[in-house]
């Protein structure tokens, strides 16, 4: 499975600590991330990650360029609703696309858990069905 891993400032530590917490399910997949977020988390769980640009850089738009391309299966978005930053990715355009190709995703760290437990236990294999 492909999976997205985006986090806003805030939440950049929350997105390294799941990664650790999970890194035993993570690390047989496929992980993409924005580059700050795909540096940070490969610094403490040292997993392989494809890193795109910042996402204020165009990271995002080249997460959405794959997800409109049907290539991610999952996508865990933790967002700070409260305090976003102007230069953070803006969730909208994401959670748009996700709805739109039906891709599962989470923007809170209790539906990130929801989902990884999902790939685990295998109830995501019918993305591979739509993907090919």
């Amino acid at each position: 499975m492909n999976i997205g891993l985006i986090a806003h400032d805030k939440k950049k530590k929350l997105i390294q600590n799941f990664c650790i917490a999970y890194r035993n399910i993570l690390n047989k997949h496929e992980l993409y991330a924005t580059g700050t977020t795909g540096r940070l988390i490969e610094e403490v769980t040292n997993l392989s990650i494809h890193k795109y640009l910042a996402g204020h850089l165009g990271g995002q738009q080249q997460l959405g360029a794959q997800i409109a391309h049907n290539q991610i299966d999952m996508v865990i978005f933790l967002r700070d609703p409260l305090s976003q930053k102007q230069h953070e990715p803006d969730p909208a355009s994401v959670i748009r696309l996700c709805d739109i190709h039906n891709i599962p995703i989470a923007t809170n760290l209790a539906t990130a858990e929801l989902l990884i437990k999902a790939l685990e236990r295998g109830d995501l294999e019918w993305r591979s069905v739509i993907r090919s």
